[in-house]
């Protein structure tokens, strides 16, 4: 047996990917690169059915999703639920190209006490979606 683990580790710049179920994956997968700028990386799957998606994030990392099906170890998980934080660097021009998409906004452009600017808002399934220019606390605080 191959261990696989170390080419897989190098490959991987960022360790922690969010996966997604939608009732209609090809559609989400569409409305996700339109809306909010993801490229889509991977696609598995036949027909209206997705296998395994992978939508990568121009900044680094990206998402996984897929088609609900019996036969995932996600068909426990209610479809598209959940609530996905991006840090990004132009939360204003982001804002514009979601909501020009469709997107329902939930809480419009602001800046925080903390420092960050971003918003909120839901894709047509009802994932919500939080982009802004929060990075997280810096190491050791």
């Amino acid at each position: 047996m191959t261990d696989t683990t170390s080419e897989i580790s190098a490959r991987v710049a960022t360790p922690v990917w969010p996966c997604l179920t939608y009732r209609d994956a090809p559609a989400a997968i569409e409305f996700l690169c339109r809306a909010f700028g993801f490229v889509q990386r991977a696609r598995y799957g036949e027909g209206d059915v997705v296998q395994h998606a992978e939508l990568g994030w121009p900044g680094g990392g990206g998402i996984m999703l897929g088609s609900v099906r019996e036969d995932s170890v996600h068909s426990e998980l209610p479809t598209a639920s959940g609530s996905v934080y991006v840090v990004v660097d132009n939360p204003d021009e982001l804002y514009t190209r979601a909501e020009r998409a469709g997107a329902i906004i939930m809480r419009g452009l602001r800046d925080e006490d903390y420092g960050s600017r971003g918003f909120t808002c839901r894709d047509p399934e009802g994932v919500i979606w939080s982009f802004g220019t929060y990075a997280g606390a810096p190491d050791g605080e």
